[in-house]
């Protein structure tokens, strides 16, 4: 079946595109769009043509296993170019997805019209490249040139409303797309054919001061990705020079950054979220379905996992120990959901539809309907053991029963919970509604489809979900608890918390490690810690620095004092106190210090990163290298044009 057919309805070409899943502009698409616009051309009848998709969405970007390709014409550009020189008007119908090269090719077209629910993007810095089919000279000619900044240097895809809102499209659909493309066509037809948006003039464009504070400010966000300031330099050159000499260097530098090492890793990393949940032990397997989702404690995580829950479209209940605790709990939920009305996430009326369907309670009767439940409660094995006692009890006998402990052996609470084939543990990382892993932990008993529903939450939540194999701190803390180690020793053997922390945020992190520590609260390892003290091997070199800072009441940011002092604004800065105890446990120990450059530091920390990472795939805890770098990413704030620590460190 061809990829791309042309019917005829009275004066109308249909040009329709059917090569799933997505759509992409591979040579057959590209081929076949060209011959239909030739056909059109020709033909005497046909006085307005409408290019649409069919599926589930419009063309979502480019046929990436085209890259590293030698170019078959035509060329997406080209076939752009075609479309701008028809000489009948042609509109483009957009459902779904317009990403990438979809959105080119929209843009070449005369017309766009999409469906209420559509979404419109140039995604490409996302892959470490700009758009390269015109997107950059195009896009700003048509929409507000702040506005074509924020998509091409964000990769964010905005609405059919906003899309509407600053004329990236004509009209918003809210029936049958094909029936209101034919009905738009209608009104178009005799109209004079639009001029190109080639030959336009930019909208708003920024003046020189302006252009500097857009650069400026785009270096800063960019953390050292390449690919968002080299679209700032192909935006600025096809509107300070002409549009064919924009075209000209924006297809360069699409070409340079196509090859680049920053664009490999995310490409990487763009896979590995892909394919790294796809387990052969549950191909074909059915989930449950879920509809009631319980919540075991209403803490910081619990009402991050509730409202994660509700937000997908499910109903919650969060059990709580007492009515005062339920209330701060639904107070949290409420709060989170009020931040998402706040940010046009959810309307009004949709926040109130979510508080419809969400409930608290003390009584774990309430959950036995739940299809699903998550433990997010103290992490002390008997509390555990107690929760899932009352589970056992209380929920259906096919209820998927969920820990989100961060280190304790969930084998250990399976074990005394009825039938443990249900229980798994699903790793949640905070705060919940919004960061995207979740480490999806495949306990010794587990069967296949409590995995598979496991696999389908996270899908349902949006999540990027990597499986993991039980051990103390499962794959992204275990690396963690590896690097905050050999980052420690460093603090003894001559570096500062804040010397670390530097090299690390030059390196791309959005935070360094002590910093991270502040945040989270210092008493959370500190427990952790505690606990495993007994286990410890009396010879391992042990730093006891965190130790003393919660012994001496610094907590981290929540009261202000750390690893760092923290002022009103909540701004850290270097504490002199924190140095001079740091030294003086180097003299205690006889350990005389030295400087650390920063390569050093980074030299160290990925050493660590990649040491650890290569035991827990050997031990089968990680599937992969490639479940490693998704979690360090995307968990742990390794920048993600590096791809990932065991990406880097092997390329």
């Amino acid at each position: 079946m061809s990829t791309v057919t042309l019917t005829r309805e009275g004066h109308i070409g249909v040009i329709m595109i059917n090569n799933p899943p997505i759509n992409a502009t591979s040579h057959s698409v590209r081929e076949g769009i060209v011959d239909a616009l030739d056909q059109i051309d020709a033909d005497p009848v046909i006085n307005v043509a409408i290019l649409i998709c069919a599926g589930k969405t419009f063309i979502a970007g480019a046929d990436v296993s085209e890259f590293g390709q030698p170019p078959k014409a035509p060329i997406l550009p080209n076939v752009i170019k075609c479309l701008e020189a028809s000489t009948k008007p042609v509109i483009a119908a957009i459902h779904g997805h317009a990403l990438g090269g979809g959105l080119e090719v929209a843009l070449g077209c005369h017309y766009r019209i999409a469906d209420k629910s559509a979404k419109l993007g140039l995604p490409e810095v996302n892959l470490g490249l700009i758009p390269g089919a015109g997107g950059t000279v195009r896009l700003p000619r048509l929409v507000p040139v702040h506005d074509a900044i924020s998509m091409i240097t964000s990769g964010k895809p905005v609405s059919s409303t906003k899309a509407n809102e600053i004329g990236l499209i004509d009209a918003i659909c809210h029936g049958a797309l094909l029936d209101a493309a034919k009905d738009f066509a209608q009104t178009i037809q005799k109209l004079d054919l639009p001029v190109p948006l080639i030959a336009r003039e930019p909208v708003k464009a920024p003046s020189a001061d302006e252009w500097d504070s857009i650069t400026t400010t785009t270096i800063k966000k960019a953390r050292g990705q390449v690919a968002p300031v080299v679209a700032i330099d192909a935006i600025r050159t096809g509107i300070d020079e002409d549009a064919q000499t924009g075209l000209t260097f924006e297809r360069q530098k699409f070409v340079e950054l196509r090859d680049s090492d920053q664009s490999k890793a995310l490409r990487h990393i763009f896979f590995a979220e892909r394919s790294v949940g796809k387990l052969p032990e549950i191909d074909g397997v059915a989930p449950n379905t879920i509809r009631e989702v319980g919540v075991i404690g209403g803490g910081i995580m619990g009402a991050g996992i509730a409202t994660a829950s509700l937000l997908a479209g499910f109903n919650v209940t969060i059990i709580e120990r007492n009515d005062e605790a339920c209330a701060n709990g639904r107070a949290t939920v409420e709060k989170h959901l009020s931040g998402s009305v706040k940010r046009g996430l959810i309307t009004q009326d949709r926040f109130d539809q979510l508080l419809a369907a969400f409930s608290t309670s003390t009584d774990y009767a309430a959950l036995r309907n739940a299809d699903l439940v998550v433990e997010a409660v103290f992490e002390d094995m008997n509390v555990k053991h107690d929760v899932f006692g009352k589970l056992s009890l209380h929920c259906k006998a096919d209820a998927v029963l969920a820990s989100n402990t961060s280190y304790l052996d969930i084998n250990e609470i399976a074990a005394k919970c009825v039938n443990p084939g249900r229980v798994i543990g699903l790793h949640f990382f905070s705060p919940a509604h919004i960061m995207k892993l979740l480490e999806v932990v495949h306990t010794d008993k587990a069967n296949a489809k409590s995995l598979a529903t496991a696999f389908a939450f996270g899908r349902a939540l949006g999540k990027i979900a990597v499986p993991c194999g039980v051990c103390d701190g499962f794959i992204g803390n275990r690396i963690m608890s590896a690097y905050r180690k050999h980052c420690e020793y460093m603090l003894e053997d001559g570096a500062l918390p804040h010397q670390i922390d530097d090299a690390m945020v030059e390196f791309g992190f959005p935070m360094g490690l002590f910093a991270m520590q502040d945040m989270a609260g210092l008493e959370i390892s500190w427990a952790t810690r505690k606990r495993l003290a007994p286990f410890r091997d009396p010879a391992e070199r042990y730093v006891a620095l965190g130790d003393y800072l919660c012994e001496m009441g610094r907590f981290g940011k929540k009261n202000g004092l750390g690893w760092y002092r923290y002022d009103e604004t909540g701004k850290a800065q270097p504490a002199p106190e924190v140095d001079t105890l740091v030294i003086a446990e180097s003299e205690k120990k006889g350990i005389t210090r030295r400087s650390f450059s920063h390569d050093e530091i980074i030299h160290t920390i990925l050493t660590a990163m990649r040491n650890e990472g290569d035991k827990i795939v050997a031990e089968g805890v990680a599937r992969s290298p490639d479940a490693i770098d998704v979690v360090m990413v995307n968990g742990y704030g390794f920048p993600r044009h590096k791809g990932g620590p065991m990406y880097l460190t092997r390329n």
